[in-house]
């Protein structure tokens, strides 16, 4: 349960579905209820199977390239800790980049591009994931801990989907003001997630080159 709700909690404040409404209702603006729906889903699909792929490869590809857990939780969290930062001080600046698409969905298949890459799966997701799976690791059972995961990222992606689907109506009711205040306060988290990812990474760095014990 701690695994869940620490990937859960750290992927939806990171994914911040609030951030993709601007994008996802230019996209969206001439399609039907249907076809918004269809839009949302798809995206959200696409960005749990990439998730996924890091989850179940990202080990591998961290082997083949020579780099240990502990400086991916680092980079992660200096990734995140940037990320952070932006989201607190400009939080239009994501939204803005499809502001202007004139383009539907069907034409530029936004439901991939950009939707589900790089906005809901980037960097920040990436590096989290990859981080998560050095707890996996080190959980009483790998097992049970991969679960854990995986229920976290279906459960993440879920919450996503019923935000943007209902976009209009919570745009509605929060307005260009609330959305702001609820990117900035995520942002705030962020940061401070990433800090405390990069500090553990930093730890656990030391204590596998022997400077440093858990006593």
């Amino acid at each position: 349960m701690p695994l869940f709700l620490a990937t859960f909690t750290t992927l939806l404040a990171i994914i911040n579905p609030f951030e993709a409404l601007p994008v996802y209702l230019g996209f969206a603006a001439r399609l039907d209820d249907k076809a918004r729906r269809s839009l949302a889903f798809r995206s959200c699909l696409y960005a749990l199977m990439l998730m996924f792929f890091f989850l179940i490869f990202g080990t591998l590809l961290l082997k083949v390239f020579g780099v240990p857990l502990a400086m991916v939780r680092i980079a992660g969290g200096i990734i995140l800790t940037r990320l952070g930062f932006q989201l607190f001080s400009s939080p239009s600046s994501v939204g803005g980049a499809g502001s202007g698409k004139g383009e539907s969905a069907e034409q530029s298949d936004a439901a991939f591009v950009p939707l589900a890459m790089p906005i809901m799966f980037g960097p920040g997701a990436m590096a989290t994931i990859l981080g998560m799976t050095s707890q996996v690791k080190n959980s009483a059972s790998e097992l049970t801990g991969l679960v854990a995961v995986s229920a976290a990222l279906v459960a993440t992606m879920g919450v996503t989907y019923l935000i943007l689907a209902s976009a209009k109506q919570l745009q509605q009711r929060l307005g260009p003001r609330g959305i702001d205040a609820a990117t900035r306060i995520v942002g705030f988290f962020v940061a401070a997630m990433g800090i405390g990812m990069a500090f553990d990474g930093i730890i656990e760095a030391l204590q596998m080159h022997g400077v440093t014990s858990l006593h």
